[in-house]
């Protein structure tokens, strides 16, 4: 029990000085959807309403930013942001960064192919002479990055990377799968594009906050209340908005989980 008050008190601590001080709890992030993004001038998202929702419940004002990753991470780095969200877990950032012992959600990386030229497989040995559309900067797997057997070709957007795909220019996209099935709709092409169903690697996306900020606690307390909202009838709502469709857990057709922390993006530009 003095545990708990212990923890309930630097809770209300937190929150009594940022409201004391008229501040908000400053939040960046960059256009991830349908994780997080603005619609017609309106913030949105699985994580970024996920976020919000338990924020309310914990009392807490937040102050958001949609912002290119690099300048995200800048500002951390800076002090004039106070958390990032969905950012991967990376063992080199705990220096600098806490993590909630819940992830936010489940990234899960795919390939879609073009119906007029389809490519289905369950192992990457058979993907021998084509070219694969990949997103710039991002690692994915050993396995996948070191492979001789097929090409890998940037495109600056997921969008370029699926006109490059449906032109006949690529073979296969990779990217996350609810990334990739937010742009079949977006770009009215899911009559044209399939996904296929083996996930190559798993990795979990946070809400992450600057160490010796004074947040510690609260980083618990929302660990705690996320898992809460997400065993509630609301969070399966909004997660079915978004894309979710999988149980949540492992699947017998993933080459790599989410402890090999492969799949990340390079330098200062990483997720």
């Amino acid at each position: 029990m003095f545990v708990i008050f212990r923890l309930l008190t630097a809770l209300l601590c937190t929150c009594l000085s940022l409201a004391a001080h008229g501040e908000k709890l400053r939040i960046v992030t960059d256009p991830w959807p349908p994780y997080a993004y603005e619609e017609n001038g309106k913030a949105m998202g699985l994580d970024y309403e996920a976020t919000a929702i338990v924020f309310q419940r914990l009392g807490i004002e937040v102050q958001w930013q949609f912002l290119p990753w690099k300048r995200c991470l800048a500002m951390l780095e800076q002090g004039q942001a106070d958390a990032v969200l969905d950012i991967f877990h990376r063992e080199e950032r705990e220096k600098s960064l806490l993590y909630p012992s819940e992830p936010l959600s489940e990234v899960e990386f795919v390939m879609f192919y073009a119906n007029q030229r389809p490519h289905p497989f369950s192992r990457l040995e058979t993907l021998s002479g084509l070219t694969i559309g990949t997103s710039p900067g991002y690692l994915y797997t050993d396995e996948f990055n070191d492979s001789p057997l097929f090409k890998r070709e940037p495109a600056p957007t997921q969008e370029a990377n699926f006109g490059k795909l449906l032109l006949g220019r690529i073979d296969l996209v990779i990217t996350d799968r609810r990334v990739g099935q937010y742009l079949l709709d977006t770009l009215k092409v899911r009559d044209q594009i399939t996904e296929n169903p083996m996930v190559l690697v798993r990795q979990g996306q946070f809400l992450a906050v600057r160490r010796n900020a004074g947040m510690d606690l609260l980083v618990q307390r929302f660990a705690a209340e996320l898992k809460r909202f997400k065993q509630e009838p609301a969070y399966a709502e909004l997660n079915a908005r978004y894309g979710g469709t999988r149980a949540p857990g492992p699947s017998k057709a993933t080459l790599h989980s989410t402890s090999d922390k492969t799949v990340e993006q390079q330098e200062s530009s990483a997720r």
